[in-house]
């Protein structure tokens, strides 16, 4: 069966917004009837359950090529970065947390929130559609206690030099955080030859579950160091303990859970995943310079004004152009079938695995018809 074959949605619409949420496959559609069947037919299964969240967590450790004891299963990216956050200790000297123009907001919120607990935030600005390395190097100091970085930036589609930040932070004793949400799913990714010290995403987007699930990813030499206070049962080293008297957490990744977790998004998780790695992340990779490839020279000889950066090394598989009335733009393309989303004034064009060429085609012949909105 074509891949295309595997999300009904393409039948009458032109899906181009996996940025916000990867289309619904038949396989995610059926995991959730089977929690529902196994719900219904078994009561309540909880070593069944917890086993399932164990295969998500292999799952998760497969597509980063971590180990499964680095990884902890979340609720969002919100929760692993809270829980990371409270395992940080800002009494000393070394109390800096480096943000830029390009993090998503609950990552620069949660950081900002900890100014309460005497972090110091610093923001690396941007030079239109480039974080220019030289100003990340310029902040980064021995009072850094940690680096935060989104991989590709969800307002334009710019990819961060992840290799060249983290050699800069660790020569000075910083640890690095990469919000890999924008770009898991549409290419390898390895945190071993990254040498990232931890990375946060989720199911939503490119790995084509849903809302509810995500993962962190934690360095093994690091697990020690770091005791979050925001915890939970799931967090313990033995889950079934009960034990009402005291606080053992897991020495794994898993100390960074708290509680119950949300069953039947793992299931959606472990389809959509699998779905994504039968198909296999370098082809996802390459389709998708394809596909992006197509977006920009169409764009830009129609003379649209290209926000993400043409080079297909600096930019993930999130193509923007700029638009006056980039809400306008959405809305009129919608009623055309085209399905894409905007962020401040650019309009931001996704394409996964399922898109072709014909795609991009009626995606290109939309614009031309509401170029006013455009130039």
């Amino acid at each position: 069966m074509s891949i295309r074959n595997h999300f009904p949605i393409l039948k009458n619409k032109t899906y181009l917004n996996s940025c916000s949420q990867g289309a619904l496959s038949l396989e995610v559609r059926q995991a959730y009837q089977d929690y529902l069947c196994d719900w219904d037919e078994k009561g309540s299964p909880w070593e069944y359950w917890v086993e399932r969240m164990e295969a998500a967590r292999q799952a998760f450790a497969g597509l980063i090529q971590a180990e499964p004891n680095e990884v902890a299963v979340t609720t969002s990216v919100s929760a692993s970065v809270s829980a990371l956050a409270t395992a940080l200790n800002f009494s000393g000297e070394r109390n800096k947390i480096i943000t830029t123009d390009f993090d998503f907001p609950t990552t620069a919120q949660i950081w900002h929130a900890q100014k309460a607990r005497g972090a110091r935030i610093e923001h690396v600005r941007a030079a239109g559609n480039v974080l220019p390395l030289e100003r990340i190097a310029d902040a980064i100091d021995e009072r850094t206690l940690l680096v935060s970085l989104s991989h590709v930036c969800f307002r334009n589609g710019t990819k961060v030099d992840v290799p060249a930040v983290v050699e800069m932070a660790h020569r000075q004793g910083a640890w690095v955080i990469l919000d890999a949400y924008q770009s898991l799913g549409t290419m390898p990714i390895d945190v071993k030859k990254l040498k990232i010290d931890f990375l946060v995403g989720g199911v939503l987007k490119y790995l084509l579950g849903s809302s509810g699930l995500a993962y962190l990813y934690a360095r093994q030499e690091l697990l020690p160091k770091l005791d979050p206070t925001i915890t939970g049962w799931f967090a313990q080293a033995n889950i079934f303990a009960m034990n009402i008297y005291g606080h053992t957490p897991s020495p794994t990744a898993r100390k960074f859970e708290s509680g119950t977790p949300p069953v039947p998004n793992i299931y959606a998780a472990l389809a959509g995943i699998k779905l994504v790695q039968s198909v296999g992340l370098d082809t996802i990779e390459a389709h998708l310079r394809e596909m992006t490839g197509a977006i920009k020279a169409g764009a830009m000889k129609r003379g649209f004004n290209l926000v993400s950066p043409v080079k297909p090394e600096q930019h993930g598989a999130l193509i923007t152009l700029r638009s006056h009335k980039v809400d306008l733009l959405v809305k009129w393309l919608e009623k055309d079938g085209v399905i894409t989303s905007s962020r401040d004034n650019n309009l931001r064009i996704s394409p996964h695995i399922y898109n072709n060429l014909d795609d991009v085609n009626k995606l290109m012949d939309c614009l031309t018809k509401y170029k006013e909105l455009l130039v």
